[in-house]
């Protein structure tokens, strides 16, 4: 794999470089520039920036968390449903929102100093379109599966008449379906945006196998042919003088992982509910996939994810088994992102001139010691956090997690209910099978139009794995994310690019990562010396973003009970 996505000049790793430039600086001697020059060191730069990071975070971080999501939309019309929706960052469309935190514009789309610009503007049209052409036309226009009796924008699971869905009712002793129940209580709904986002979701896994196909089909059979004729560029010929690493060493560890996997798979077959061919068939789905994904990675900075069709197939196969479609989508996708990450750390090596064989002793240590202590910090915060991940915590509290609450609900999509349930014909979401169709096209189309007018550069800029693939972070990621992301992106890698290349040249990634830096220190510092200490303020500026009728829905008649503060239409 190394071969087609390390080795290769134009496989670049935008991210690679930002910890690139942080130990150029951290660790090769930078003169500060010449005598009347305004430039300072890249070292002093950055610490400046981490500095500078690292207080400001303590204001949205604990003293004014309003500025996560400034909605401002949500004071000037604090009275209305519509405007609420239209202007909240958070459970709205975002018009007009925006963040003064760095944690909220990094968070889900990473840093937007390191993403190249032709994959923000592929995101930005991607994202313009999604939320501001189809989402109004599908919620107000057409009442598009009934969208105004649920919430615009929701992650969370609905009954027809628009409260929450039950789940615990539908799931027997055995973490299977209820089927009784389940037909009792009727179908499962979704909210308009959440629905559309997986139909965008399956054009995106679509089009990343023919994007990948007629742009670089070419590239991946001529190097499987002849890449060890080819001239190889200066970083690969430097890294020639070290040693490979055996095969054996990637060959030993997978039979080794898959072994244990096995085991698990068969001793605790009850608990796990995953049969053991279906654990095969995981491994295979993401041998197939980590190729064209890591070429979009390695060329875009952006990561299509394989969460969707993993969940589908298996939901197709073995529906009514939460616990199985969970450990499926384990082996199948976050196998396959891991592997996406250990090659952007190849690339990192590669740039820096590591021997292959301690990189990849480093990342075997790094994996076992970092999934160790992820457990253990799992375990301990399920078991110290009252209500953690409940949706009883106020809107303030840094334990709702927005992602594990999608994870939740996806499992109940797509392995407690079924996919034939939902997206099949005994489900409201049908139609939206025809966007594999509409993926698997896309790319056709620009790759002919290349064809057609091949001295028009930008036409092979028009990347719609990225394009299609701009709001797959959406549930959990909100509008004030991509909002913010969008902007500073923009900022940083067309105007300061364009006109202070130098700049840019020398700074642009040490920026990135002291502001990451800064955030995650006082991150630390806060919930040690504060969060853990159970001391925290109480007033206007820590009580969320002021939009609370932006989760209300608007069909007539709609009541959500006598503790909702929405309205009866």
């Amino acid at each position: 794999m190394r071969k087609y996505v390390v080795e290769p000049a134009h496989m670049w790793w935008p991210s690679t470089l930002v910890q690139v430039s942080l130990f150029r600086a951290l660790h090769e001697k930078d003169d500060a520039a010449a005598a009347g020059s305004r430039q300072i060191s890249r070292s002093k730069f950055f610490m400046v920036a981490l500095a500078c990071s690292f207080a400001w975070y303590a204001v949205p971080g604990y003293l004014f968390p309003a500025l996560t999501s400034i909605s401002w939309v949500c004071w000037v019309f604090s009275k209305s449903v519509t405007a609420q929706q239209l202007g909240s960052g958070m459970r709205g469309l975002g018009l007009g929102a925006f963040t003064l935190d760095w944690s909220t514009v990094s968070s889900f789309l990473f840093s937007p100093l390191i993403s190249p610009f032709f994959a923000i503007v592929n995101i930005f049209f991607g994202y313009v379109f999604f939320v501001y052409l189809i989402m109004p036309i599908a919620y107000w226009g057409f009442n598009l599966y009934n969208a105004k009796t649920f919430p615009i924008f929701s992650s969370h699971l609905f009954m027809s008449n628009g409260t929450k869905y039950d789940i615990p009712s539908i799931v027997n002793s055995q973490f299977q379906l209820d089927k009784d129940a389940y037909n009792e209580r009727g179908k499962v709904n979704l909210s308009i945006f959440f629905a559309l986002t997986y139909g965008f979701s399956f054009a995106t896994i679509a089009a990343t196998i023919t994007h990948v196909g007629l742009f670089y089909g070419k590239e991946i059979y001529r190097r499987f042919k002849a890449s060890q004729n080819e001239k190889p560029d200066i970083h690969t010929k430097l890294m020639k003088k070290y040693d490979d690493i055996p095969a054996w060493w990637f060959y030993s560890l997978m039979a080794l992982s898959v072994t244990v996997s096995l085991l698990l798979c068969t001793v605790l077959k009850r608990e796990v509910q995953l049969p053991w061919w279906g654990l095969i068939f995981a491994c295979g789905m993401a041998f197939i996939f980590t190729l064209p994904i890591s070429i979009i990675t390695a060329t875009t900075n952006q990561t299509p994810g394989l969460n969707v069709i993993t969940e589908y197939v298996m939901g197709l196969i073995m529906p009514g088994y939460p616990i199985a479609n969970v450990c499926f989508k384990v082996y199948g996708y976050m196998s396959m992102s891991q592997a996406v990450a250990f090659l952007s750390d190849f690339k990192l090596g590669h740039y820096m001139k590591i021997p292959p064989k301690s990189m990849f002793l480093v990342q075997f240590v790094g994996t076992i010691v970092a999934g160790t202590v992820n457990i253990g910090t799992a375990w301990w915060l399920l078991g110290s956090i009252k209500d953690i991940c409940s949706d009883s915590l106020p809107p303030d509290s840094p334990w709702t997690c927005p992602g594990d609450r999608v994870f939740f609900d996806a499992s109940v999509i797509w392995g407690l209910v079924g996919p034939m349930r939902i997206f099949g014909s005994a489900g409201n979401y049908s139609v939206l099978n025809w966007f594999f169709l509409i993926g698997a096209a896309g790319p056709v189309i620009v790759y002919a139009l290349h064809r057609m007018f091949p001295n028009q550069r930008w036409i092979p800029l028009i990347n719609l794995p990225v394009l299609l693939g701009a709001t797959a972070f959406m549930p959990p990621a909100t509008p004030v994310n991509y909002n913010s992301w969008l902007f500073i992106g923009t900022i940083f890698n067309f105007f300061v690019f364009r006109y202070r290349k130098k700049w840019w040249t020398r700074y642009n990634y040490i920026l990135s990562a002291a502001l990451d830096a800064g955030v995650a220190f006082m991150g630390v510092v806060l919930y040690f010396s504060l969060t853990m200490e159970k001391k925290s303020i109480d007033w206007w500026g820590t009580a969320g973003e002021h939009c609370p009728l932006a989760s209300c829905p608007t069909a007539k008649g709609v009541d959500l009970g006598p503790d909702s503060v929405c309205p009866v239409f």
